[in-house]
């Protein structure tokens, strides 16, 4: 009667029929809603993968120049590796963190601020100054390149997830539990229309062929069993009221004969 999917098993009342609809209204909605945001979510999603494959072109570029650069300083100057360790006291570059809100999802994103000076700037002084100059900046490019990335990547990456989550429900929605939903509203339509239909096809044999006409008939042939007793008192009242009234004239008269009375002022 309700179909073949898979449906609940309520028990059918018009109070389950409500409940049930006003639960299909609401996964509707939040089918509705899953769907943009997973919409959103999918265009973020394709502005930071180009993002991404731009970043990684360009970061491959800036590392090629910067070991282009830390071969010249090499070249120039030797091995400067242990003044820069011993002269560095602090950090020239500070990564801080923020957060970003897409379509209720927290997305981390980084940024990088430089310090202005450094610790190092007699390095190089007694040959190739220059290119270690030319050397920090491109590693200064290369660090804010890098952090660019990790802050693109990680977007990816979450965003990459949550996209996932968010189609699993969609699609749990979709084809689990509207259909669901629908087929128990058809299953519980189908048991209230059948019993509407048991309660009238009882109610029409009670009313032509079942109880009540037996007691019509009844009710009648006790009607007419009265009608004739009543009927039957009333002759004999009937009769009773002519033989009294008959008695009452006999008396009235006297028992003598009429014809042997004589009128004395009648003549014949």
């Amino acid at each position: 009667m309700s179909g073949s999917g898979a449906r609940e098993s309520p028990f059918p009342t018009r109070m389950a029929l409500t409940t049930t609809k006003l639960r299909l209204k609401g996964a509707q909605t939040g089918h509705s809603l899953l769907a943009k945001k997973r919409d959103a979510l999918t265009t973020r999603f394709r502005a930071i993968l180009k993002k991404v494959d731009e970043a990684k072109r360009k970061m491959g570029r800036v590392m090629q120049l910067a070991s282009f650069s830390l071969a010249e300083v090499t070249y120039a100057t030797g091995d400067i590796s242990y003044l820069v360790q011993e002269q560095a006291k602090t950090a020239t570059f500070r990564v801080k963190a923020r957060q970003d809100n897409v379509s209720g999802v927290i997305i981390p994103a980084f940024d990088m601020d430089r310090v202005v000076g450094t610790d190092f700037n007699l390095t190089g002084l007694g040959r190739g100054g220059q290119q270690v100059l030319r050397a920090k900046e491109v590693y200064a490019k290369a660090m804010e390149t890098l952090v660019e990335l990790a802050s693109l990547q990680t977007a990816f990456m979450i965003l990459d997830e949550v996209i996932r989550a968010t189609n699993r429900r969609v699609n749990a929605i979709e084809h689990v539990v509207i259909p669901k939903l629908d087929n128990t509203i058809k299953y519980i339509m189908s048991e209230l229309d059948e019993m509407d239909r048991e309660e009238f096809f009882r109610c029409d044999r009670f009313t032509h062929c079942g109880i009540l006409p037996f007691r019509l008939k009844k009710v009648q042939g006790k009607k007419k069993r009265d009608a004739a007793i009543a009927e039957e008192k009333r002759k004999a009242e009937h009769e009773e009221i002519v033989v009294a009234a008959i008695a009452d004239i006999d008396e009235g008269s006297g028992t003598g004969d009429l014809l042997s009375s004589k009128d004395e002022d009648v003549i014949f």
